[in-house]
């Protein structure tokens, strides 16, 4: 196997143990992974890149590596370094300038005053530009969303648009957690979806009351939906907010097989990145 593709496995497995909340700890806590993430950004395949700054966003949701995660040696010099970089895909940029910002934001609160993190964030927005734009987050109930074909169908549709950052699925409730560029409207989603002809999107909203509303998409044959032509591959697993055990979805690399693969990895970024 070349370097290249078993970098682009190795990254795209990380990705996938990162996805786990389970296994988010032991990754930061690594000493070999965190290192070889920060190298992956500055590989020359969008997809590595790609799939590292997915990783790295996964393990920035757990508060409590974002500190390790903002330390160390590297990390946000090459997220500037993607969001600079003029070869570097839209979508791509977007998610590093969200984990900069998220890093950012966090290393200042934690450091001083209210007034600090407001500077700080003014700083990331501006080294990021004024024309980032924003993600906003929409959740779509889907119905015919029944097992893992129907997922791959949903994933494929949603991988078209262009706009599309992340995606994550809560398959036992049948919902899908879409990020997004705030210019993209969720009908985009929903016609995509439909393009299925085996599946169907509503929005879920909070309603008065702070109660979940399903709120239909009304068909609108005129909207036209912007194709993606060049986005890295990305297969993301379903990650549910739900405290609840028994509505937890199993994922790959999870348990025992997470921490062994975790080795694997950390054995062959040790093999690539350290002499």
């Amino acid at each position: 196997m070349s370097a290249e593709p078993e970098a682009l496995a190795v990254v795209n497995q990380l990705r996938d143990l990162a996805a786990d909340p389970m296994n988010r700890r032991a990754i930061v806590q690594d000493q070999g992974c965190l290192p070889g993430l920060i190298l992956f950004l500055d590989h020359a395949n969008p997809q590595v890149v790609y799939s590292a700054l997915l990783a790295i966003r996964y393990l920035s949701e757990c508060r409590a590596n974002r500190e390790k995660l903002m330390g160390e040696l590297g990390m946000m010099l090459s997220l500037q370094n993607v969001v600079q970089k003029s070869t570097t895909p839209g979508e791509t940029k977007l998610l590093a300038s969200e984990i900069y910002e998220l890093l950012q934001a966090s290393g200042a609160a934690e450091a001083g005053p209210a007034e600090e993190t407001v500077s700080s964030r003014r700083k990331a927005q501006f080294f990021l530009g004024s024309s980032n734009k924003r993600a906003k987050t929409v959740v779509l109930h889907i119905d015919g969303l029944d097992d893992s074909g129907r997922r791959s169908l949903c994933e494929e549709a949603l991988l078209k648009i262009r706009g599309v950052i992340s995606f994550t699925f809560q398959m036992t409730v049948k919902r899908c957690i879409v990020r997004i560029r705030s210019d993209l409207k969720a009908e985009a989603l929903a016609s995509a979806i439909a393009s299925t002809q085996v599946m169907k999107a509503q929005q879920v909203v909070k309603g008065e009351n702070g109660d979940e509303v399903l709120i239909p998409f009304v068909e609108d044959g005129s909207l036209e939906v912007e194709q993606n032509v060049d986005l890295p591959d990305y297969l993301p697993e379903d990650e549910s907010p739900s405290q609840e055990p028994d509505k937890a979805v199993s994922r790959v690399g999870s348990g025992q097989e997470g921490s062994g693969w975790l080795g694997a990895a950390a054995n062959f970024l040790s093999r690539s990145f350290y002499w």
